[in-house]
C-alpha cells in the first residue's frame, strides 16, 4: 500500500512580521552545517583559519545561490528566459540547479584561491566533504515542497508514494496510458499514481552516504585533487543511478531513449573524477601533513 505525501504547510516558521518557508529554512541549515563542518576540519590542520572559513563559506553561499538559479534557467528553462528575461529573477517561483550550483561554487573558490594565494583544489578539497549535508537537506527541502518527484511504479514496494502536487503530471499519463488506471487510486477527488519518492532516494545518496565516505576518507592526509575526484565520481555515480526513478524534467525528451538531463550533465563529473585520481597519486602533492 503506498502512502500519500503529506502535503506539510510551506511555511515552517511565521512570527508575524517574517515567514520563514521550509526551503529556506533548508538552505540556513545547509550553510549553517556546512561552516561548523569546516571549522572542524580546519581545527585539524594548519593551513585554513576561522576568518578563511567564514569567507569560505560566504563566497561559497553566494556560489550556490547565484550558479543554481542561473544555471536551472540556461539549462532547463532557457525558452523562458528568452521569452521573458526577467525570469531570471523570479527566484520565488523557484528552480534551481545542482550543476549550475556546482559551477557557482566552482567560480567563488576560483576567487577565495587568488585572494588567499592557494591552489584551487587544495581549497576545493578542503571544502568538498562539507557539501554533500548541503544536498542532504536541499533533497528533504524538495521532498517537503512535493516537487521534483519520482517516476511511476507498479511495483509492489510498500514505500512508494502518492504526490498530490503531480495530479495534472499523472492526469496526462493516465490519459496516454489508460493501462494504468489498474494502479491509480482516487485520492481527494484526483487519480493519482504511486511514485518513487526519489527525493529520499537522492538525500540518502547524495547527502549520507557521500558524506560517510568523503569525510573518513579525507580525515587522513591525501594527496591533492584526490578529496575533489571521490566527491565528483560519488556524486556522479549517485546522480546518475537516482535519476532511474527521477521523473524526467517536464518538456524534455530523454536522450537515446533513456537517459535524463540530469544523467547527461553527471557523466562529466563521473569522467573528470577519474582524471583527477589519476593526477592526483602521479604528482602525490601534499597540502598538509604527508603520512
Amino acid at each position: 500500500m503506498a502512502i500519500i505525501h503529506p502535503q506539510p504547510d510551506p511555511v515552517a516558521l511565521d512570527a508575524g512580521f517574517i515567514e520563514l518557508h521550509w526551503y529556506g529554512l533548508m538552505y540556513l541549515l545547509a550553510f549553517g552545517f556546512a561552516y561548523l563542518l569546516a571549522m572542524v576540519r580546519a581545527k585539524q590542520r594548519s593551513d585554513f583559519n576561522t576568518e578563511m572559513v567564514s569567507d569560505l563559506v560566504f563566497y561559497g553561499a553566494l556560489g550556490v545561490i547565484l550558479g543554481g538559479r542561473i544555471g536551472y534557467v540556461l539549462l532547463y528553462n532557457f525558452g523562458e528566459l528568452i521569452a521573458n528575461p526577467a525570469y531570471l529573477f523570479k527566484v520565488w517561483e523557484g528552480g534551481m540547479s545542482f550543476h549550475g550550483g556546482f559551477m557557482g561554487v566552482v567560480l567563488a573558490m576560483f576567487y577565495f584561491a587568488h585572494k588567499y594565494k592557494k591552489s584551487v583544489f587544495s581549497v576545493l578539497d578542503f571544502i568538498a566533504p562539507a557539501v554533500p549535508t548541503g544536498l542532504l537537506f536541499g533533497r528533504i527541502g524538495n521532498f517537503i515542497n512535493g516537487e521534483l518527484w519520482g517516476r511511476v511504479s507498479d511495483s509492489s514496494i510498500r514505500y512508494l508514494m502518492y504526490f498530490p502536487q503531480a495530479a495534472q503530471a499523472d492526469f496526462e499519463l493516465l490519459q496516454a496510458n489508460p493501462t494504468l488506471q489498474a494502479i491509480a487510486q482516487n485520492i481527494h477527488g484526483y487519480w493519482l499514481l504511486p511514485r518513487h519518492p526519489s527525493q529520499l532516494y537522492q538525500a540518502f545518496s547524495e547527502g549520507v552516504l557521500l558524506f560517510i565516505i568523503l569525510w573518513f576518507f579525507s580525515a587522513k592526509p591525501r594527496p591533492r585533487y584526490a578529496v575533489s575526484a571521490l566527491f565528483l565520481l560519488g556524486y556522479g555515480i549517485s546522480r546518475f543511478t537516482t535519476e532511474f526513478f527521477r521523473q524526467p524534467d517536464v518538456g524534455y525528451e530523454l536522450f537515446f531513449g533513456w537517459m535524463s538531463k540530469g544523467q547527461l550533465y553527471s557523466l562529466p563529473m563521473i569522467v573528470l573524477g577519474v582524471i583527477l585520481f589519476i593526477i592526483a597519486y602521479q604528482k602525490q602533492i601534499y597540502d598538509w601533513q604527508k603520512p
